[in-house]
This record gives structure tokens, sequence and C-alpha cells, in this order.
């Protein structure tokens, strides 16, 4: 049975991740809460040959291909964890990969469990699953459920997103897929506007 309550992620790739900008995330981490805002992501689908389900479903990203609202967690290069927030319909490998957040509570935990301070405790994938403590285990996670939760906030204009290609692909490189929020300062890596 369908969840009613990540139906709004129920839209494709590129939809879903102009949603997901300015929803937050929480995390419980060692008893205590950590919150932040999503600033930047980018959209991968089943369609799309740089994604992990271009090529069908494996034991690997099973989870890219559960419903809406579920969490996907990959390891990179043997030693950085990476997360998507599923979104289309069920059974379609379709997600949206979190690239940089912005902290609004928590500061504290995430500095420390990134031994780094500032922007760059949270500015790309891999600060992000380390900063919340997110690995593997809780890939297939429903997001609807702690120890972590995705928050929907109002949607943002278009007039403050940012959309260009994707970072650090070898495939579809052209691919205007990329999304952030203009001007904010935790944003992995700027770039010219594109297209909105």
């Amino acid at each position: 049975m369908k969840r009613d309550n990540f139906t709004w992620l129920d839209v494709p790739a590129e939809v879903a991740a102009r949603r997901l900008l300015g929803c937050e995330l929480v995390r419980e981490v060692d008893g205590q809460e950590v919150r932040v805002r999503i600033v930047e992501n980018e959209a991968y689908d089943q369609a799309d040959e740089a994604s992990h389900t271009f090529r069908g479903r494996t034991q690997r990203n099973d989870a890219m291909f559960k419903s809406a609202g579920n969490l996907y967690v990959y390891l990179t290069y043997g030693m950085h964890h990476c997360c998507n927030v599923v979104c289309g319909p069920e059974g379609f490998g379709s997600g949206v990969l979190i690239r940089a957040v912005e902290p609004l509570e928590g500061i504290d935990i995430i500095e420390r469990r990134r031994g780094v301070a500032g922007v760059n405790a949270t500015n790309g994938p891999g600060k992000v699953c380390q900063a919340l403590d997110i690995d593997r285990q809780l890939s297939g996670h429903d997001l609807a459920e702690s120890p972590m939760r995705l928050i929907k906030r109002p949607a943002l204009p278009d007039d403050v997103i940012t959309v260009g290609p994707r970072i650090g692909i070898s495939k579809a490189v052209h691919e205007l897929r990329r999304f952030y929020i203009a001007g904010n300062r935790y944003v992995s890596k700027a770039s010219f506007r594109l297209a909105r």
C-alpha cells in the first residue's frame, strides 16, 4: 500500500530535486537531534546512463527502486557514503543525490563528527553522510521514521534555484540535472546559471 506522506515525491527526478531544495533532514545522532536544510542535489533515474539504476535492479541499488521517500545509500571510492532520496513510482529506479546541506541544529555534533568547522563540514555528498552518520545500514530506510526523517518545507521559487550539469560523473555529463539554492554558501561548487 502506498504511503500518503511522500506522494509529493512521486514525480520525475528533476521535479523532485527542485522540490527537495529547502526541505530538511532530521537525524538522531548519539541521542541528540541534528537538523539540516537541503541546499544542493542532483537528479538520477534508470533512463539516465549516469545512474546506478541504468542497467536495472541489483542487490546494491535495490533501495532506489522502492517507493518515494525511502533512502538509498551507497559507498563511493571505497570510503565515502553518499545518500539519495528515492522519488518517482515504485519499481522505477529514481532518486535525488543530496550534495550539500546547511546545518540548522546540532552544528556542534556535525563539526565534531567531521573534525571541521564552518562550510566545509557539509558542502559535499560524502561530507553530508559523515556529518549525519549515514551509512549503508540506512539504505532502504523510510524517511517518515526515526532515526532519520525528511521534513517537507514550502517549495522555493524558480528564481532562487540554479540549474547546471552534475559534478564528478563521466556519462551524461552535459545533462542539466544539478540543482542548488543560488547564493547559499554551503553549495559544494558554484557554477554559472545555465537554465531555470
